[in-house]
Protein backbone atom coordinates (compact mmCIF):
# COMPACT_ATOMS: atom_id res chain seq x y z
CA UNK A 1 0.00 0.00 0.00
CA UNK A 2 2.78 2.20 0.76
CA UNK A 3 4.72 1.71 -2.49
CA UNK A 4 1.31 2.54 -4.33
CA UNK A 5 0.60 5.67 -2.36
CA UNK A 6 4.03 6.69 -3.57
CA UNK A 7 3.57 6.11 -7.10
CA UNK A 8 0.66 8.41 -7.08
CA UNK A 9 2.48 10.86 -5.51
CA UNK A 10 4.89 10.98 -8.04
CA UNK A 11 4.17 14.70 -8.55
CA UNK A 12 5.73 15.34 -4.63
CA UNK A 13 8.42 16.95 -4.54
CA UNK A 14 12.19 17.01 -2.91
CA UNK A 15 13.39 19.06 -0.32
CA UNK A 16 14.99 21.93 -1.40
CA UNK A 17 18.98 20.93 -0.13
CA UNK A 18 19.93 17.75 -1.14
CA UNK A 19 23.32 16.09 -0.31
CA UNK A 20 26.40 15.45 -2.70
CA UNK A 21 25.64 11.69 -2.16
CA UNK A 22 21.79 12.43 -3.11
CA UNK A 23 23.25 13.65 -6.42
CA UNK A 24 26.10 10.57 -7.20
CA UNK A 25 22.77 8.59 -6.62
CA UNK A 26 20.74 10.06 -9.57
CA UNK A 27 23.51 9.81 -11.83
CA UNK A 28 24.03 6.39 -10.70
CA UNK A 29 20.57 6.10 -11.67
CA UNK A 30 20.63 7.74 -14.85
CA UNK A 31 23.67 5.09 -15.82
CA UNK A 32 21.80 2.77 -14.73
CA UNK A 33 18.88 3.51 -17.53
CA UNK A 34 21.51 3.75 -19.87
CA UNK A 35 23.17 0.52 -19.39
CA UNK A 36 19.25 -1.09 -19.55
CA UNK A 37 18.34 0.25 -22.68
CA UNK A 38 21.92 -0.96 -24.18
CA UNK A 39 20.97 -4.48 -22.86
CA UNK A 40 17.85 -4.45 -24.45
CA UNK A 41 19.97 -3.51 -27.54
CA UNK A 42 21.99 -6.50 -27.11
CA UNK A 43 19.38 -8.63 -26.43
CA UNK A 44 17.29 -7.97 -29.71
CA UNK A 45 20.86 -8.97 -31.41
CA UNK A 46 21.03 -11.96 -29.72
CA UNK A 47 17.33 -12.88 -30.90
CA UNK A 48 18.03 -11.49 -34.46
CA UNK A 49 21.05 -13.53 -34.29
CA UNK A 50 18.88 -16.68 -33.16
CA UNK A 51 21.94 -16.82 -30.38
CA UNK A 52 19.93 -17.82 -27.77
CA UNK A 53 21.15 -21.27 -27.53
CA UNK A 54 24.69 -20.76 -28.53
CA UNK A 55 25.74 -21.22 -25.18
CA UNK A 56 23.87 -23.94 -24.22
CA UNK A 57 24.64 -23.89 -20.14
CA UNK A 58 23.71 -21.67 -17.31
CA UNK A 59 24.90 -19.45 -14.92
CA UNK A 60 27.89 -21.03 -16.37
CA UNK A 61 29.97 -20.65 -20.09
CA UNK A 62 30.67 -24.18 -21.33
CA UNK A 63 31.60 -25.61 -17.79
CA UNK A 64 33.37 -21.75 -17.08
CA UNK A 65 32.49 -19.67 -15.02
CA UNK A 66 31.28 -16.33 -16.79
CA UNK A 67 33.85 -14.10 -16.02
CA UNK A 68 36.82 -16.19 -16.49
CA UNK A 69 35.73 -17.50 -20.05
CA UNK A 70 38.28 -17.25 -22.40
CA UNK A 71 37.68 -14.27 -24.82
CA UNK A 72 39.29 -16.47 -27.62
CA UNK A 73 36.10 -19.18 -27.63
CA UNK A 74 34.13 -15.83 -27.87
CA UNK A 75 33.51 -16.46 -31.38
CA UNK A 76 30.12 -16.22 -33.79
CA UNK A 77 26.91 -16.24 -32.28
CA UNK A 78 28.77 -16.96 -28.91
CA UNK A 79 30.25 -14.01 -28.55
CA UNK A 80 26.13 -12.30 -28.65
CA UNK A 81 24.84 -14.34 -26.07
CA UNK A 82 28.04 -14.18 -23.91
CA UNK A 83 28.23 -10.43 -24.05
CA UNK A 84 24.79 -10.15 -23.12
CA UNK A 85 25.29 -11.75 -19.90
CA UNK A 86 28.06 -10.25 -18.99
CA UNK A 87 26.64 -7.06 -19.51
CA UNK A 88 23.12 -8.07 -18.03
CA UNK A 89 25.55 -9.07 -14.90
CA UNK A 90 26.82 -5.89 -14.96
CA UNK A 91 23.34 -3.97 -15.01
CA UNK A 92 22.28 -6.19 -11.98
CA UNK A 93 25.70 -4.95 -10.16
CA UNK A 94 24.47 -1.15 -10.98
CA UNK A 95 20.85 -2.13 -9.60
CA UNK A 96 21.71 -3.65 -6.37
CA UNK A 97 23.71 -0.61 -5.98
CA UNK A 98 21.46 1.82 -6.54
CA UNK A 99 19.01 -0.11 -4.38
CA UNK A 100 21.34 0.06 -1.29
CA UNK A 101 22.31 3.65 -1.87
CA UNK A 102 18.83 4.73 -1.52
CA UNK A 103 17.99 3.28 1.50
CA UNK A 104 21.16 4.62 2.83
CA UNK A 105 20.42 8.41 1.73
CA UNK A 106 16.91 8.63 0.14
CA UNK A 107 14.37 10.33 2.42
CA UNK A 108 11.41 9.29 0.60
CA UNK A 109 9.93 6.09 1.44
CA UNK A 110 8.29 5.37 -1.73
CA UNK A 111 11.40 5.85 -3.37
CA UNK A 112 13.29 3.38 -1.59
CA UNK A 113 10.78 1.12 -2.45
CA UNK A 114 11.47 1.43 -6.13
CA UNK A 115 15.21 0.69 -5.54
CA UNK A 116 14.15 -3.10 -4.01
CA UNK A 117 11.23 -3.50 -6.35
CA UNK A 118 13.60 -3.11 -9.24
CA UNK A 119 16.40 -4.89 -7.56
CA UNK A 120 13.59 -8.10 -7.02
CA UNK A 121 13.19 -7.37 -10.73
CA UNK A 122 16.53 -7.88 -12.07
CA UNK A 123 16.92 -10.67 -10.12
CA UNK A 124 13.90 -12.27 -11.62
CA UNK A 125 15.16 -11.49 -14.99
CA UNK A 126 18.25 -13.23 -14.74
CA UNK A 127 16.11 -15.97 -13.75
CA UNK A 128 13.77 -15.96 -16.80
CA UNK A 129 17.38 -16.06 -19.00
CA UNK A 130 18.50 -19.23 -17.18
CA UNK A 131 15.31 -21.05 -17.70
CA UNK A 132 14.91 -19.74 -21.18
CA UNK A 133 18.40 -21.21 -21.61
CA UNK A 134 18.21 -24.66 -19.49
CA UNK A 135 14.25 -24.97 -21.18
CA UNK A 136 16.01 -24.59 -24.65
CA UNK A 137 13.90 -21.11 -25.52
CA UNK A 138 9.77 -21.58 -24.70
CA UNK A 139 8.36 -18.75 -26.15
CA UNK A 140 6.16 -17.66 -22.89
CA UNK A 141 9.32 -17.83 -21.02
CA UNK A 142 11.77 -16.31 -23.38
CA UNK A 143 8.45 -13.34 -24.19
CA UNK A 144 8.54 -12.71 -20.09
CA UNK A 145 12.25 -12.18 -20.38
CA UNK A 146 11.68 -9.33 -23.29
CA UNK A 147 9.08 -7.79 -21.41
CA UNK A 148 10.44 -7.71 -17.70
CA UNK A 149 13.74 -6.00 -20.04
CA UNK A 150 11.07 -3.11 -20.76
CA UNK A 151 9.79 -2.99 -17.31
CA UNK A 152 12.80 -2.47 -15.65
CA UNK A 153 14.20 -0.68 -18.47
CA UNK A 154 11.27 1.72 -17.70
CA UNK A 155 11.57 1.51 -13.82
CA UNK A 156 15.00 2.56 -13.70
CA UNK A 157 14.38 5.65 -16.24
CA UNK A 158 11.49 6.33 -13.30
CA UNK A 159 13.93 6.16 -10.65
CA UNK A 160 16.69 8.45 -12.68
CA UNK A 161 13.85 11.12 -13.05
CA UNK A 162 12.62 11.07 -9.04
CA UNK A 163 15.80 11.60 -7.96
CA UNK A 164 17.16 14.28 -10.28
CA UNK A 165 17.16 18.05 -9.44
CA UNK A 166 14.01 19.06 -11.44
CA UNK A 167 12.10 16.98 -8.94
CA UNK A 168 13.35 19.03 -6.34
CA UNK A 169 11.35 22.32 -7.72
CA UNK A 170 8.46 23.00 -5.61
CA UNK A 171 6.00 24.73 -8.35
CA UNK A 172 2.62 25.55 -8.41
CA UNK A 173 1.04 22.56 -10.19
CA UNK A 174 -1.36 23.54 -13.14
CA UNK A 175 -4.69 21.75 -13.27
CA UNK A 176 -5.32 19.95 -16.22
CA UNK A 177 -7.84 21.28 -18.70
CA UNK A 178 -9.83 18.38 -19.45
CA UNK A 179 -10.33 15.14 -17.67
CA UNK A 180 -8.59 13.07 -20.13
CA UNK A 181 -5.91 15.28 -20.03
CA UNK A 182 -1.91 14.70 -20.63
CA UNK A 183 -1.69 12.49 -17.09
CA UNK A 184 -4.74 10.10 -18.70
CA UNK A 185 -3.85 10.14 -22.43
CA UNK A 186 0.07 9.32 -21.42
CA UNK A 187 -0.54 6.54 -18.66
CA UNK A 188 -3.00 4.67 -21.44
CA UNK A 189 -0.51 5.35 -23.99
CA UNK A 190 2.21 4.09 -22.08
CA UNK A 191 0.32 0.90 -21.38
CA UNK A 192 -0.69 0.16 -25.03
CA UNK A 193 2.78 0.75 -26.04
CA UNK A 194 4.13 -1.57 -23.40
CA UNK A 195 1.35 -4.30 -24.46
CA UNK A 196 2.15 -3.83 -28.84
CA UNK A 197 5.86 -4.77 -27.26
CA UNK A 198 4.81 -7.81 -25.78
CA UNK A 199 3.02 -8.85 -28.58
CA UNK A 200 6.37 -7.88 -30.90
CA UNK A 201 8.04 -10.17 -28.35
CA UNK A 202 5.64 -13.00 -28.43
CA UNK A 203 6.03 -12.61 -32.38
CA UNK A 204 9.55 -12.61 -32.67
CA UNK A 205 9.61 -15.86 -30.13
CA UNK A 206 7.10 -17.87 -31.95
CA UNK A 207 8.80 -17.11 -35.71
CA UNK A 208 5.79 -15.32 -36.81
CA UNK A 209 7.89 -12.19 -37.76
CA UNK A 210 7.26 -13.11 -41.63
CA UNK A 211 4.03 -15.00 -40.91
CA UNK A 212 2.61 -12.05 -42.96
CA UNK A 213 5.42 -11.92 -45.55
CA UNK A 214 4.17 -8.93 -47.39
CA UNK A 215 3.40 -5.34 -46.03
CA UNK A 216 1.54 -3.36 -46.44
CA UNK A 217 -0.94 -5.57 -47.79
CA UNK A 218 -1.22 -9.39 -47.21
CA UNK A 219 -0.38 -11.88 -49.91
CA UNK A 220 -4.07 -11.92 -50.93
CA UNK A 221 -4.21 -8.03 -51.42
CA UNK A 222 -6.00 -7.23 -49.09
CA UNK A 223 -5.07 -5.63 -45.36
CA UNK A 224 -6.17 -8.21 -43.52
CA UNK A 225 -5.01 -11.83 -44.20
CA UNK A 226 -5.91 -15.32 -44.08
CA UNK A 227 -6.01 -16.65 -40.83
CA UNK A 228 -4.17 -20.21 -41.35
CA UNK A 229 -2.19 -19.77 -38.65
CA UNK A 230 -1.17 -18.96 -34.89
CA UNK A 231 2.00 -17.24 -36.72
CA UNK A 232 -0.33 -15.03 -39.06
CA UNK A 233 -2.80 -14.15 -35.73
CA UNK A 234 -0.08 -13.08 -33.86
CA UNK A 235 1.68 -11.51 -36.85
CA UNK A 236 -1.46 -8.79 -37.54
CA UNK A 237 -2.00 -8.15 -34.07
CA UNK A 238 0.50 -6.48 -34.41
CA UNK A 239 -0.04 -4.57 -37.25
CA UNK A 240 -3.25 -3.77 -35.57
CA UNK A 241 -1.08 -3.14 -32.43
CA UNK A 242 0.81 -0.51 -33.91
CA UNK A 243 -2.09 1.70 -35.59
CA UNK A 244 -3.77 1.88 -31.90
CA UNK A 245 -0.58 2.96 -30.61
CA UNK A 246 -0.34 5.68 -33.26
CA UNK A 247 -3.83 6.77 -32.58
CA UNK A 248 -2.93 6.96 -28.86
CA UNK A 249 0.13 8.93 -29.50
CA UNK A 250 -1.70 11.31 -31.74
CA UNK A 251 -4.18 11.91 -29.19
CA UNK A 252 -1.21 12.48 -26.65
CA UNK A 253 0.36 15.42 -28.65
CA UNK A 254 -3.06 16.90 -29.58
CA UNK A 255 -3.60 17.40 -25.99
CA UNK A 256 0.35 18.80 -25.10
CA UNK A 257 0.03 20.82 -28.42
CA UNK A 258 -3.42 22.26 -27.20
CA UNK A 259 -3.19 22.64 -23.99
CA UNK A 260 0.28 23.00 -22.95
CA UNK A 261 2.32 24.05 -25.66
CA UNK A 262 4.94 25.75 -23.36
CA UNK A 263 5.80 23.47 -21.10
CA UNK A 264 8.96 22.29 -23.13
CA UNK A 265 9.58 19.64 -20.64
CA UNK A 266 6.68 17.58 -22.21
CA UNK A 267 6.68 18.82 -25.65
CA UNK A 268 10.38 18.33 -26.60
CA UNK A 269 9.61 14.54 -25.51
CA UNK A 270 6.58 14.39 -27.36
CA UNK A 271 8.44 15.93 -30.78
CA UNK A 272 10.93 13.15 -30.22
CA UNK A 273 8.62 10.92 -29.72
CA UNK A 274 6.27 11.08 -33.06
CA UNK A 275 9.71 11.33 -35.02
CA UNK A 276 10.59 7.88 -33.00
CA UNK A 277 7.06 6.72 -34.30
CA UNK A 278 7.71 7.68 -38.02
CA UNK A 279 11.24 5.55 -37.80
CA UNK A 280 9.80 2.74 -36.34
CA UNK A 281 6.76 2.39 -39.16
CA UNK A 282 9.73 2.59 -41.47
CA UNK A 283 11.76 0.15 -39.56
CA UNK A 284 8.75 -1.99 -39.38
CA UNK A 285 8.14 -2.19 -43.21
CA UNK A 286 11.94 -2.66 -44.00
CA UNK A 287 12.14 -5.56 -41.70
CA UNK A 288 9.43 -7.31 -44.14
CA UNK A 289 11.06 -5.82 -47.12
CA UNK A 290 14.50 -7.65 -45.64
CA UNK A 291 13.11 -10.87 -45.02
CA UNK A 292 14.35 -10.06 -41.45
CA UNK A 293 17.46 -8.96 -41.96
CA UNK A 294 19.38 -8.64 -38.71
CA UNK A 295 19.88 -4.59 -38.81
CA UNK A 296 16.72 -3.19 -39.03
CA UNK A 297 15.13 -5.75 -37.37
CA UNK A 298 17.14 -5.62 -33.69
CA UNK A 299 17.03 -1.15 -34.38
CA UNK A 300 12.95 -2.16 -34.88
CA UNK A 301 12.98 -3.75 -31.17
CA UNK A 302 15.56 -0.86 -29.98
CA UNK A 303 13.27 2.29 -31.07
CA UNK A 304 10.01 0.43 -29.53
CA UNK A 305 11.98 0.68 -26.50
CA UNK A 306 13.13 4.12 -27.11
CA UNK A 307 9.23 5.32 -27.73
CA UNK A 308 8.33 3.59 -24.57
CA UNK A 309 11.03 5.29 -22.83
CA UNK A 310 10.44 8.63 -23.66
CA UNK A 311 6.37 8.41 -23.59
CA UNK A 312 7.21 7.09 -19.68
CA UNK A 313 9.20 10.15 -19.11
CA UNK A 314 6.01 12.05 -20.48
CA UNK A 315 3.76 10.26 -18.31
CA UNK A 316 5.97 10.86 -15.27
CA UNK A 317 6.51 14.62 -15.91
CA UNK A 318 3.19 14.98 -16.37
CA UNK A 319 2.35 14.27 -12.68
CA UNK A 320 4.80 16.33 -11.25
CA UNK A 321 3.82 19.29 -13.89
CA UNK A 322 -0.41 18.82 -13.26
CA UNK A 323 -3.16 18.14 -11.21
CA UNK A 324 -5.94 15.95 -12.23
CA UNK A 325 -9.32 18.01 -13.08
CA UNK A 326 -11.55 17.60 -10.48
CA UNK A 327 -15.25 16.91 -11.25
CA UNK A 328 -16.99 18.13 -8.50
CA UNK A 329 -20.57 16.15 -8.14
CA UNK A 330 -23.74 17.88 -8.08
CA UNK A 331 -26.45 17.79 -4.98
CA UNK A 332 -29.06 16.00 -5.87
CA UNK A 333 -32.23 17.22 -7.79
CA UNK A 334 -30.04 19.58 -9.69
CA UNK A 335 -32.28 20.30 -12.89
CA UNK A 336 -30.28 18.34 -16.31
CA UNK A 337 -30.03 21.90 -17.90
CA UNK A 338 -28.16 23.42 -15.02
CA UNK A 339 -25.67 20.73 -15.58
CA UNK A 340 -25.45 21.53 -19.20
CA UNK A 341 -25.08 24.91 -18.52
CA UNK A 342 -22.27 24.43 -16.13
CA UNK A 343 -20.64 22.38 -18.15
Amino acid sequence: MELKTGISRLGGAMPKSVSPSGRWIHWLAVLTAVSAFCLLFMGGLVTSHQAGLSVPDWPTSYGWNMFTFPMKDWQGNIFYEHTHRLFASFVGFLILTLAVLLQRYEPRMWVKRLGWLALGGVVLQGVLGGITVLTYLPPAVSSAHAGLGQAMFCLTLAIAMVTGKKWELDTPKKVERTKFGVRTLSFVTVITIFCQLLIGAVMRHTFSGLAIPTFPFAPNGSIIPEFTSFGVAINFTHRVGAVIVTIMMFLTARAIFRWHPRAKSIVIPMVLAMFLLGIQIMLGAITIWSQKAVTPTTLHVSCGAAILGTMVYIMVRSRHLFSPMVVQSAPLGTPRAELSSAG
